[in-house]
């Protein structure tokens, strides 16, 4: 096997023989059992509207902090807005986590159904009107949020054909999700940082899979368990890095892995990243499939709504003390 994730081609999935259909369907499968991450590409995601996304978030980070400050996403409870340096700190052993992110969604109006229901992550964005361009930011972070929402059901739609999940249950999942970008900003360590020093320390992902845009710069790390080392995920142009979460992982029965992955940018210079979270309907019961069983195997987790995952992760993460990782290496 392989230490780096995988490079896979998504082509097959639009267009292709049965045959490269199904290679790709093995492909997603090897990578989501062995190691939670793979590069995608051909996904469908235009390059210029990659680039734009990346130049606008290099545009609102070089704002003076205390203009990104009037976006605080703690103004409200929407989940939006903007995330101070250092915010965070996962392995909770250094003077947190050093990158900077500005939180975005489903642009809702405050009357929509799921807003007035308080369900979670759900409610208007924060556009910033002090950008060099406030009407070309928003129109391009609605457009890159609205490719890969679309890239985020059509893997959805490889998973459920891997999993045994009817379409009818895949299309309550996907419908209405909880599904949050994040614009994120990693400064580059100073050349004398601790060792301790991180862009984001080892952690895994809530939801069910990530879509990560990076730029050129790498630093990303994902664990490698069958060697016990750390591997670089070299960035691939063109391409998005997936990899699946935690709740992915309690469906399948840890069947598919949710794997730790840090960011450590010794580059010299600053690094960007566009990270997708898909998570789900906020109704939507996740409980174990009966295809990531083997026979007589008991369910490890019970069944749990995708609101109620969401809102315990995100208040042990950003409410309080953050949720001890599973630590297979003493975070080294």
């Amino acid at each position: 096997m392989s230490l780096a994730p995988p490079v896979i081609d998504f082509a097959p999935f639009h267009a292709g023989s049965s045959e490269a259909r199904q290679r790709l369907v093995e492909e997603i499968r090897t990578a989501c059992e062995e190691l939670g991450f793979f590069q995608l590409r051909n996904h469908g995601i235009p390059s210029d509207l990659q680039t734009d996304i990346l130049e606008q978030s290099r545009d609102f980070f070089r704002l003076p902090v205390e203009i990104k400050a009037g976006y605080d996403r703690d103004n409200d409870s929407f989940n939006r807005g903007y995330e101070r340096l250092r915010a965070q700190n996962f392995e909770k052993r250094g003077h947190g986590d050093l990158k900077e992110s500005f939180f975005l969604g489903r642009h809702l109006p405050l009357d929509d159904p799921d807003v007035q229901a308080g369900k979670f992550g759900q409610g208007p964005n924060k556009y910033p009107a002090e950008v060099t361009d406030p009407r070309r930011f928003r129109d391009t972070v609605d457009r890159y949020y609205g490719a890969v929402l679309h890239l985020a059901v059509n893997l959805m739609t490889v998973i459920a054909e891997l999993v045994g999940l009817d379409r009818d249950a895949l299309h309550k999942f996907c419908e209405r999700p909880i599904a949050t970008l994040r614009l994120l900003h990693y400064p580059p360590q100073p050349p004398d940082a601790s060792e301790l020093e991180r862009g984001i320390g080892a952690h895994s992902d809530f939801g069910a899979i990530t879509i990560l845009l990076q730029d050129s710069t790498g630093g990303l790390q994902v664990w490698n368990r069958a060697s016990n080392a750390w591997v670089d995920v070299v960035p691939v142009p063109g391409a998005v890095v997936v990899n699946t979460g935690n709740l992915m992982m309690r469906w399948t029965n840890d069947r598919y892995i949710s794997n730790l992955h840090r960011v450590i940018n010794r580059s010299g210079q600053d690094r960007y990243s566009v990270p997708f979270f898909f998570d789900g309907n906020a109704d939507f019961l996740v409980e174990c499939l009966d295809s990531c069983r083997e026979p007589g195997q008991k369910a490890k987790y019970g069944p749990i709504t995708v609101n109620d995952w969401m809102v315990g992760r995100y208040a042990d993460t950003f409410g309080g003390e953050a949720e001890a990782a599973e630590d297979p290496v003493g975070l080294q």
